[in-house]
């Protein structure tokens, strides 16, 4: 079974007149790569694959394998429909990819029986791991500690991207030591690391990524002190990445760094002037040595 460990970063869908960007698409996965992070995460909610058709999320897919190795790509797979979910599934697993992250699926509210019947479906389906996404916020339903750990006994079933907001349930799926538990909650990424987990799939590593994979080499070297200082040194910024909808502030710092377009399909809108003006100066005070220890 693969293990999900380190900074992965949650891909933006970069756009350009209302068409996604592919060549963007891939300037970014290989910037973020070079960096030195685990890996990326596309067509997740960060990715706005909502909003892309399913041949637009399989393009995007295809243009980041094109300068990604397969084991540091992860695709995002949702829906509600179960059939049409199995057929994405298939298409998906015609590349050659790490993983996949599957939420629950959204709107329908499923009892936590209902939700053990869909990821067992297409755990039984998958040619690849499974990383579990417990974002009930997004869902509208979370995943249960007791239905996190049955669905861990699936020999498909690897990891879990943790948005579920309960330190309990986190604690105690760490302490079994049955799946990888990597945060979706990029203000604990500090918190999750020093209680054991294996990391986290962030949108705001694609800030100062090489910061993010740092903090993870200060605590698996015990350097807590390091981790404190670099983690809190990003923490203004973090804060401002989800000071409106995600990943509009991502998307407006990136395009300030000349990485992509600052645009996102509606409804989603860019972040508003004054936010982007703040973002500015925070990406002008945090430079990419501040704080780092060897």
């Amino acid at each position: 079974m693969a293990s999900f460990s380190g900074i992965w970063v949650a891909l933006v869908t970069p756009f350009n007149n209302d068409a996604v960007d592919l060549p963007a698409a891939k300037r970014l996965a290989q910037h973020l790569l070079a960096s030195g992070v685990s890996g990326l995460v596309v067509c997740g909610s960060t990715g706005e694959a909502a909003a892309l058709s399913k041949e637009e999320q399989l393009a995007v897919l295809d243009a980041v394998l094109e300068v990604a190795p397969p084991r540091q790509v992860v695709m995002g797979l949702s829906g509600n429909n179960m059939a049409a979910t199995l057929q994405m599934q298939q298409a998906i697993q015609l590349r050659d990819i790490a993983g996949l992250l599957i939420p629950a699926p959204y709107y329908i509210r499923p009892s936590q029986c209902g939700l053990v019947d869909y990821f067992t479906q297409l755990a039984d389906a998958a040619s690849v791991p499974v990383i579990l996404y417990n974002i009930p916020q997004r869902t509208g339903i979370p995943l249960e500690l007791a239905t996190l750990r049955q669905l861990a006994r699936h020999p498909r079933i690897a990891a879990v991207k943790d948005c579920g907001g309960n330190p309990d349930a986190t604690m105690a799926l760490i302490a079994d030591g049955e799946i990888d538990v990597l945060t979706g909650e990029d203000n604990l990424i500090l918190t999750t690391l020093c209680l054991g987990g294996t990391g986290a799939i962030s949108a705001s590593a694609h800030l100062h990524p090489e910061r993010f994979v740092q903090l993870v080499q200060q605590v698996a070297n015990g350097d807590l002190a390091a981790a404190r200082s670099n983690f809190y040194a990003l923490l203004p910024m973090i804060h401002q990445m989800f000071s409106f909808p995600n990943p509009a502030p991502v998307k407006a710092a990136l395009a300030q760094q000349g990485l992509i377009r600052n645009e996102l399909r509606s409804p989603m809108q860019a972040a508003p002037q004054a936010l982007q003006q703040q973002i500015a100066a925070t990406l002008a005070r945090l430079q990419p040595t501040d704080a780092l220890i060897d």
